[in-house]
Order: structure tokens, then sequence, then C-alpha cells
């Protein structure tokens, strides 16, 4: 019966998401609303989430996909703003957070109530980066959200390992402390750099597509695995190997691209869905373990404000304190509107971490149930109260990119140059004679000018205003013969007068033709 909950859980998370998509909401709120409402039905199973379970097999693909798709060279150049909120900003909410509940909640040690403060600390960034790329936040703005939370679960889990360890009564010491956040740091940046490393290596060598995305899809579980037997971060392994892989990914063949793009699209969205319904499913058992919940309630209430102040505290001096103290960031950097950081600093929803690091608190912690509520109350209030807003705070202060104009120029020039280099490769490839034909010159020269003209035209006038463009009609012109072709090698099969195999090779060219044309609109 588990093995048939969990498809039901993941077939019901897909559908769910599916009409989200449909009706243009983002899935996320829903999905926990909807978790909580499952949990209160009688026949629906206890899934309790296994902290161990869900860091391995949920949270390492998830964060290594992310880093595949991020920019090496943009974090590169946000690190100063990233690592003052992946670092500087979690060790900053974990004092907030942490002096707050020891206030607030009666009978809570100093030492415990960091614990609750490290496991709330770290913002999942998931939700908040759908909503900034739905409406179109800035580039830079998006690039500080999605390096802060490739890197902040780690700085969260090194912090919570401490306090876990102090509040426990292990007799940690500071400088134990402090060597055991240094150790997980460089650790896990060198282990995944070296795993990164690797791994693009083989890849070069084996000109194997589908064993080279088979070996990617291993690589985020080996890297976390040996970075966790080190006494490193895991976590932090994972995302540099990812960085890495993500930045050498052009250096690799198109048909492994296509399909690593493939397979983590699809795995994301399963991991997504599940994700948040399974936080949702976890109000009952909560609930049920920690037994009285009213007087914890404004507990709750004060702890959920205390990590929504501290980020707004300390965005604005993290912000603007560098700049007017450095000479070098004001010549390298624009100025940034007092908006940025307002947007950024309401991106604070809480996620699967906290919850996972929750029921990973060991039972020597005193008062574990309460910590474990807490943090459930505060992961589903942020999600709910920066979830529920951001958007409207997004299009109040008109926050919005203005990338697509500079894109597109960008693109239109660097294919007008990439042309010019196909035609000179080209005419010299003809000039060695051998058996190429005028013909097929001047259709590959054709080909090479219409994808030039298609990047040009994207920077004029729309097509309801000036009509189609020439690159345009032959789009639709070429979907139309590609749909009649696949129609006719369809008969064919059916026929019997092809086999599948030859079917579904005829397929994969017509589809990547079709992806192309679809891409150029």
């Amino acid at each position: 019966m588990e093995g048939i909950s969990l498809i039901a859980l993941v077939l019901g998370c897909l559908a769910v998401t599916a009409v989200c998509r449909r009706f243009g909401t983002s899935p996320t709120l829903v999905l926990v609303v909807v978790g909580i409402a499952a949990s209160f039905v009688p026949w629906v199973p206890d899934f309790r989430i296994n902290p161990d379970l869900v860091l391995l097999l949920v949270l390492t693909p998830l964060l290594y996909s992310a880093a595949l798709d991020s920019s090496y060279l943009g974090f590169r150049t946000n690190i100063r703003p990233i690592g003052l909120l992946a670092v500087g900003l979690v060790i900053f909410s974990t004092i907030v957070v942490g002096v707050t509940a020891w206030w607030l909640v009666p009978g809570l040690t100093l030492p415990a109530a960091l614990v609750l403060g490290a496991v709330v600390a770290p913002p999942d960034a998931v939700a908040a980066t759908a909503v900034g790329r739905r409406l179109g936040l800035p580039r830079r703005t998006m690039t500080i959200l999605a390096g802060e939370s490739l890197i902040n679960d780690a700085t969260a889990l090194t912090l919570f390992r401490v306090a876990m360890a102090a509040a426990a009564g292990t007799g940690i010491s500071l400088l134990s402390g402090i060597g055991m956040f240094l150790l997980a740091g460089v650790g896990g940046t060198v282990i995944g750099l070296a795993v990164g490393w690797l791994v693009h290596w083989i890849r070069l060598h084996l000109n194997d597509s589908p064993i080279e995305s088979a070996l990617g899809i291993v690589v985020p579980f080996a890297v976390y695995l040996i970075a966790e037997e080190a006494h490193t971060s895991g976590l932090l392994a994972v995302v540099v190997a990812g960085l890495y892989l993500g930045h050498r990914a052009p250096e690799t063949g198109f048909a492994t691209r296509l399909q690593d793009d493939a397979v983590w699209r699809a795995s994301d969205t399963v991991l997504e869905a599940v994700v948040f319904a399974l936080i949702g499913l976890q109000l009952t058992s909560v609930v049920r373990e920690v037994g009285a919940v009213g007087p914890l309630l404004l507990g709750g209430i004060g702890i959920t404000a205390a990590a929504v102040l501290a980020r707004i505290v300390w965005m604005y001096p993290s912000t603007y304190l560098p700049r007017m103290l450095s000479k070098k960031i004001r010549e390298r950097e624009p100025a940034m509107s007092w908006k940025m950081p307002a947007v950024t600093s309401w991106a604070g929803m809480r996620g699967v971490v906290s919850l996972a690091a929750a029921f990973a608190i060991i039972p020597g912690v005193p008062h574990r149930e309460q910590l474990i509520f807490l943090a459930f109350f505060v992961t589903v209030a942020t999600l709910l109260l920066h979830g529920t807003t951001l958007p409207w705070l997004i299009r109040r202060l008109g926050v919005t990119g203005q990338e697509s104009s500079t894109d597109a120029l960008a693109e239109a020039q660097a294919q007008h140059a990439a042309g010019q280099a196909a035609v000179a490769r080209l005419d010299e490839l003809a000039a060695e004679g051998g058996q190429v034909t005028d013909h097929t010159v001047q259709k590959l020269r054709y080909m090479a000018q219409m994808r030039t003209n298609s990047s040009w035209e994207r920077l004029g006038r729309g097509a309801e205003e000036a009509g189609e463009s020439p690159s345009a009609a032959h789009r639709r012109l070429r979907r139309e013969m590609v749909a009649a072709e696949r129609e006719t090698f369809v008969k064919f099969r059916d026929e019997r007068r092809i086999d599948d195999e030859v079917l579904r090779r005829v397929m994969r060219e017509l589809d990547l033709e079709e992806a192309q044309l679809s891409r150029d609109d």
C-alpha cells in the first residue's frame, strides 16, 4: 500500500500543478493548501517527512538542477550580495529568531532556541523565483535570489548541526563550531569542483550521449554522499558541481544537452510539486505530536514576525552600506533603486529544508516537539504571507527588468557574427572542392541568412503592427510541412510499409526541427 500511496501522491500533485498552469496560477501555494486539507481526510496516509530521504532524494536533485541552469558568470559577478544573503543573513536570522523564541516560549533554553533559528533561517526561493520569472523581475535580482537559494541551505544546515550539538549538551566550543563551519564550506567547495571536473572530463571522452546523461543523473547523489562522508557540506558540493558542469555544458554534445534538459525539467516538476504538498500534509502529525498547540500559537506568530523583520532589517544595510564604504563598488555597479531590496526582502518563504531540518532534531534536544511545530508554523505562515502578497508588491512597485530588448539586440549582434563565421567557413569548404554542389552551398547560405534575419526581426515592430515577417512566414509554412510529413510517416507505419524503428528515427529529426522553429518565435 505504501507504493500505491506514493504513486497517488505524485499523480495528485501533478494534477494540481497541471490545473494551476492551465489557469496561470502559481501551484506552490495551492499545493500547500491542498496538502493541509488532505491531511484531515481520514483515509489519507501519514506522509511523514524523513529528513535524510528528503535531503538526498528531493533537495539534492533540485539544487543540482537549479545550479546547472544558473549562470556561473552572473553568480561570480554578484558574489558579494549573494554571500551577504546566503551566509550573513542566515547567521543574522538564526540569532534573531533564536533570541525571539527564547524570549517567547516558556522553558526553552537558548541553545534549543538557536536550533529553531537555524531551522527556519534559510528561505526557499523556488516559489519566489517562479513568481519573479513570471512577472519579469530584473535579471540581477533573479540571479541574487537564485544564488541565495543555492547556498543558504548549506549555511543553515551547518549552523543547525552546531546549534543542535550545543543544545544536546555534547560540549561543543565556539572554536570547534567555527571549525565545523569552515570545514563544511571549504571541503564542500573542493569536493564539488573535483567531482565536477572529473565528470566533465569523462563526458568529453565518452562520446555516448545516453551514458553521459545517465552519469549526469548520478552526479548530485554521488557528490552529496561523498561530501557528507567527509563531514563537509554535501549541499554546497552539489551546488558547486552543478555550477561547474552547467558552465561547461556547451563543450558537450548536442544530444547530451537535449536529454539533460528534458530529464531535469521533468524531475523538477515532479519534485517541486511533491515538496510543497508534503509541507501541507505534515499538519495533523505535527499537531498530534505536540498536543496542545494553543500556548504555542502566540509564539509562532512572534517568531514568524521576527523571521520576516530580520530579512527586511538586513536587506537595506547589506545593499547600500558596501556602496557607501567602497569607491570600487560604486564605480563597478550601477545605483540600485530602493524598490529592488524591497522586493528581495519580501521573498522570504521558507520551504521543505526547514521542515526536514526540524524533523532531524535529535530526541536529546529539549522541547523537540514544540520546535518542530514552531518550524512548521513559520514555514506555512511565510509561504502563505509572502506567496500571496509578493506578486502584488512586484506589480505595485513596478519592478520589471528591461533585459528583453537588450537581450534581443545582443542576440542579433551575436547571430550576425555567427552567421558571418558560418558563411566564411562554408566558402572555405566550397573552395576545397570535393562533392559539394553549388545548390548545396546556396541552400546552406540561405539557411544561415534566415537565422540572422530572424534575430534582427525581433528588434522591429510586432507582427500586429508590421505584419508577418518573411522569417515568421517561413517558420509557419515549414511547421505545416513538418506536420504533413509526420502524418505521412505515421500512415506508412500503420499500413506496415515502414517499421516503428524507422518511424522513431524520422520523428526525432522532425521533432528537433519543429523545436527549433518554435524556439525562433
